[in-house]
């Protein structure tokens, strides 16, 4: 990566700064101290557990060259000084690295449940019809299936440019981003421009962040502004992608029921759905989503719309669509032996409901749901939860990422949303759980085990705990002698 070497007079004029010292180039920019260094901007951001300003004394002996900061500090380095230096760290970022968002096609995928979905797809219909994407979020961060270690599902802003800057450096095209509403509250994408974004849907979730559902809405809401996106895709099968549709001041083609671009279901099974399109692309043909459920088949149609916004052809698309690799921990099915067994990522109760409800809908076999609630998170959804996965056969409440939480307060406060304990078994072990509903169901049975999905650790009491709900199943199923180990 060649620096760019912009002069903190420039980026001071850019952010509508004042630059107190020298005027100097900077090839780098973080809000990090442990990556300061010789020619690295270093940006103090006041945190919600630390101040940036706290370090620029060892930074400064770092070698960082200047600062940013709120206020002027007695330091003898050069110090650009603004109000809001979050918002800054995007805008200074994105100079310094040349601007990469505008030389890529920047998709941006927000909404409670699908983003990661949406953003697969989008990153394997690119692969497939030979353009070089890049992906960055909850799963995976990569580009042309090199993985690059990132630690948030939207990185900080000066990781995300520097992100895009390698990504565009490796030959992407097109960069199918997860942002999430923290990312946006918080600034994180400030600095970039998308060429479409797309809107999933909106349930209960992360009240613990925002405090209402409205601040909520409005932090998703900040992705469809003109000055950061070009133009938006968004599913009006959900009432508030309906009202975000009617209200955005940037172009906007519609998904879902009587949309610009919606489709028939032809045939559904545990394998996938097989869909015509139709809407205002009605020679467009049929395709197959090879992951099964409506809305997964609502989240393929964002994925399709944002290809065709780009510019890649929508009939490719869709015969591009059926090779995608299955998403980790997004309904994947581990085990269709007898019984089958699936282990998904829902963890809010619009979440549970649709997968439940997408097993309902294609087979009549018992159902036994295996779920918990995180700790430390939105504890108003946990009896919703409980109530979505009550329309299942059985259900099993267990322990999902207790955190710094007692496990047993959780289940609790699920157990709080069934209105009937019958056919509900507490057992906090997360394993023993799953080892029961394996053990105790029929072969032509389904197994859903929700909440974590694709996750490798469970996170207790400020530990990190080895735990893969699906090494899991696969070894307890080799256990019990119905699969190979």
């Amino acid at each position: 990566m060649a620096p760019n070497n912009e002069t903190l007079s420039k980026l001071a004029a850019l952010a509508g700064g004042v630059l107190v010292g020298s005027d100097l180039g900077v090839a780098d920019v973080t809000h990090d101290s442990r990556s300061a260094g010789p020619g690295v901007l270093f940006v103090a951001i006041r945190g919600a557990r630390s101040d940036g300003h706290e370090f620029v004394s060892e930074v400064v002996a770092a070698g960082s060259p200047a600062v940013v900061v709120d206020h002027p500090l007695d330091v003898d380095v050069p110090q650009i000084v603004l109000a809001d230096t979050r918002r800054a760290l995007g805008i200074l970022a994105s100079a310094v690295h040349g601007r990469p968002s505008e030389g890529l096609k920047l998709v941006g995928v927000t909404g409670t449940n699908g983003k990661t979905t949406v953003t697969h797809m989008v990153e394997a219909i690119c692969a497939e019809m030979g353009v070089r994407p890049g992906l960055i979020g909850t799963i995976h961060t990569r580009v042309g299936g090199v993985v690059v270690p990132t630690v948030r599902t939207t990185p900080e802003a000066s990781d995300f440019q520097r992100l895009l800057r390698h990504m565009a450096d490796m030959g992407a095209e097109v960069v199918a981003a997860e942002v999430s509403s923290h990312a946006l509250a918080l600034g994180r994408v400030t600095g970039s421009r998308f060429a479409v974004s797309a809107f999933t849907n909106l349930s209960q979730d992360h009240l613990d962040f925002h405090g209402t559902m409205e601040a909520y809405l409005e932090a998703k809401r900040m992705l469809f502004s003109p000055g950061l996106t070009e133009r938006a895709v968004i599913n009006v099968d959900d009432s508030t992608g309906r009202e975000l549709a009617r209200s955005c001041e940037i172009p906007v083609t519609t998904v879902g029921a009587g949309a610009d671009l919606a489709a028939d279901v032809l045939g559904a099974d545990m394998t996938g759905t097989e869909f015509r399109l139709v809407g205002s692309h009605k020679k467009i043909g049929s395709g197959k989503v090879p992951m099964a459920g409506r809305f997964n088949l609502s989240n393929a149609l964002v994925a399709l719309a944002c290809v065709d916004a780009i510019g890649l052809d929508l009939g490719d698309a869709v015969k591009a669509l059926v090779a995608m690799p299955p998403v980790p921990g997004r309904f994947e099915v581990v085990f269709d032996g007898g019984p089958v067994v699936v282990v998904d990522y829902a963890h809010s109760p619009d979440g549970i409901n649709k997968v439940v409800g997408t097993v309902r809908s294609v087979t009549d076999r018992s159902l036994t749901v295996v779920f918990g609630a995180g700790g430390d998170r939105d504890r108003a959804k946990r009896p919703a939860m409980g109530a979505a996965a009550a329309r299942a056969d059985r259900v099993i409440v267990t322990s999902d990422n207790p955190r710094s939480e007692s496990p047993a307060a959780i289940i609790q406060s699920v157990l709080a949303g069934i209105p009937s304990q019958e056919s509900v078994v507490v057992e906090p072990d997360r394993r023993k759980a799953i080892r029961l509903a394996l053990s105790t169901s029929s072969p032509d049975a389904v197994v859903l085990v929700l909440g974590r999905g694709h996750e490798r650790f469970q996170e207790i009491a400020g530990e990190a705990v080895p735990f893969d709900d699906r090494a899991v199943v696969r070894e307890e199923l080799a256990t019990l002698g119905m699969a190979d180990s």
